[in-house]
């Protein structure tokens, strides 16, 4: 059942078992695992079915530290969560998100990186990634290249066994935002609340039982949730801002008397530099790293570190994209061009000014094809991850010059950046959320000395090699992140170093869970969706014991 929570009586009383607060994946999934069962499950979403600005707007916050992404724009507040925001083209009916499983060396503590480690092995977890796999409505769970390459499609030939290719496969964004809305909508033992906005977290006078939720719609009705167990799906920003909030009987905030709600707030900041081959035949051969269907799978491959390189250089993970470019796409000479002109606007001379003419003069050619274009307004070809098909073109070879790399990069678990809470107030009279979010001179190193690995295997190969215009020193070092937010109540079974235990109850609470990719010690590099639904079903198992034990005592 699905039920607009504006059309509640205030101060109604909702009285369920289970109680989810958010209808991401991480709660839709978690309310799936319920459907049946002898226990009722309220879901609570703070937006609606269709996007709506007004509740968009409960997701402003400011940002301190270096530079990053405007909060507002880098959550989502509707059913499906930010599945909504998934936006990669699979085919023309089918826009959907990358997934994959973390790596082994995800999981491990690792000698030069601390913080890092979890409760468990990857191997415990691939039973529920393979039923997260299922969950997502995807090909089998397999992820290596022998798995998907053909003989027209190879991966790179690389030598001396430092760069290996790696797969991601492709979910569909409907599954969550449509299929699985109606399958909750008709299951007689859940209720979908929308609208629906949390804005306190009641416990005993000794904060370790969690007695009921006050929440409220945007005109400012409340309503009150009472069940046996609560578990937080809002993500990795909202899940510590609503245990921060939750202060009155105990001051710092539910869960945090060892001061680690909110803290090792993890992103995943993307960077780009360009690859250029040795031969262009290469664009014939190339298949693999396009974004296509393979066996009815949609996949696509990327580059990686092997796990040998990674742990003998104390290397943090990352994964790099690769998309074909014509010529003269971020060319030297384009960028020198531009650097010379900036500077004679401002009537300074630049750095190393006469390796910019050289590169000008040199690549004349270049700017001439540049010039004709933009005269014609020629579009050049530019195919990315956010569409794929390029592989099909006829003459790629001809079409293009080099590889634009799009790297998504790990970062190193740090205490220092976190969620806290501002002195400003969003229109509930709620505080909002304050980051801090810097970055680590791991990530600066591990970034670095990753490109310094592929360019020399790439040239030591005899496929290519890298060029850049980063210098690596952090700070502004990326184009982007991928909002994928996360750490914000991490894993360990000792509450001085984590929130949550491994069954993500959440230390000294009896009744609180927390799900989703907040509770992830590490971050690895690649789309946390996958690792989120396996957590999901992995802690809708323990609720259903738990449950189960419940009735059993009454009886």
């Amino acid at each position: 059942m699905l039920i607009d929570a504006r059309t509640l009586p205030a101060g109604t009383t909702i009285e369920s078992d289970v109680c989810i607060i958010g209808a991401g994946p991480a709660g839709i999934t978690l309310a799936r695992e319920f459907i049946g069962q002898d226990f009722r499950v309220c879901l609570l979403e703070s937006g609606g079915a269709e996007p709506d600005q007004a509740t968009q707007s409960l997701c402003e916050g400011e940002n301190s530290g270096d530079l990053y992404q405007d909060l507002c724009k880098s959550r989502h507040r509707q059913f499906g969560g930010t599945a909504n925001e998934w936006h990669i083209t699979i085919t023309p009916e089918e826009i959907g998100g990358r997934c994959g499983p973390l790596e082994a060396i995800d999981f491990e503590k690792r000698d030069g990186i601390p913080y890092t480690g979890w409760p468990f092995d990857r191997a415990y977890l691939d039973p529920f990634y393979q039923r997260a796999q299922q969950f997502s409505k995807m090909g089998p769970f397999a992820y290596q290249a022998e798995d998907w390459e053909e003989a027209q499609s190879p991966r790179l030939p690389f030598l001396e066994g430092k760069v290996a290719t790696a797969i991601y496969q492709f979910t569909l964004r409907g599954v969550f935002t449509q299929e699985y809305r109606e399958e909750l909508r008709q299951a007689d033992n859940i209720t979908t609340y929308l609208n629906a906005n949390v804005l306190d977290i009641e416990t005993n006078e000794v904060a370790k039982t969690v007695t009921r939720l006050q929440a409220a719609c945007l005109d400012g009705d409340r309503f009150w949730v009472t069940a046996k167990l609560f578990i937080l799906a809002t993500g990795g920003i909202e899940n510590a801002r609503l245990m921060l909030l939750a202060d009155q009987n105990q001051n710092v905030g539910l869960g945090n008397q060892n001061d680690l709600v909110g803290r090792f707030f993890m992103d995943h900041p993307g960077l780009s530099y360009m690859f250029f081959p040795k031969q262009r035949q290469i664009f014939n051969s190339t298949a693999l790293y396009d974004l296509r269907r393979v066996k009815g799978s949609a996949i696509k491959g990327k580059l990686v570190l092997t796990e040998e390189v990674k742990r003998r250089e104390h290397l943090l993970n990352s994964g790099a994209l690769i998309h074909p470019r014509p010529k003269g796409f971020r060319s030297q000479a384009v960028s020198s061009l531009k650097t010379l002109l900036s500077s004679a606007r401002q009537a300074k001379v630049p750095p190393q000014p006469f390796k910019h003419l050289g590169n000008v003069v040199s690549g004349a050619d270049e700017l001439a094809l540049s010039a004709y274009r933009r005269f014609r307004k020629i579009q050049p070809i530019l195919p990315n991850d956010i569409e794929g098909g390029w592989s099909h073109l006829p003459n790629k070879e001809k079409q293009f010059a080099s590889f634009q790399i799009s790297q998504m990069i790990e970062q190193a678990p740090n205490p220092d950046s976190r969620v806290m809470l501002s002195d400003e107030r969003d229109r509930l009279g709620r505080r909002k959320v304050k980051l801090h979010w810097t970055w680590h001179e791991l990530d600066v190193y591990s970034v670095k000395r990753t490109y310094e690995i592929l360019d020399a295997e790439l040239r030591r190969s005899g496929i290519g090699r890298l060029e850049s215009d980063w210098q690596f020193e952090g700070k502004d070092l990326t184009d982007t992140s991928a909002h994928h937010h996360i750490g914000t109540t991490r894993m360990h079974n000792d509450p001085k170093q984590g929130v949550v235990d491994e069954n993500c109850q959440v230390h000294g609470i009896s009744n609180l869970f927390v799900a989703g990719s907040s509770v992830f010690p590490t971050g690895g590099y690649v789309n946390p969706t996958l690792t989120i639904i396996a957590l999901a079903l992995r802690l809708a198992d323990h609720v259903k014991q738990q449950m189960a034990a419940r009735v059993a005592s009454i009886n």
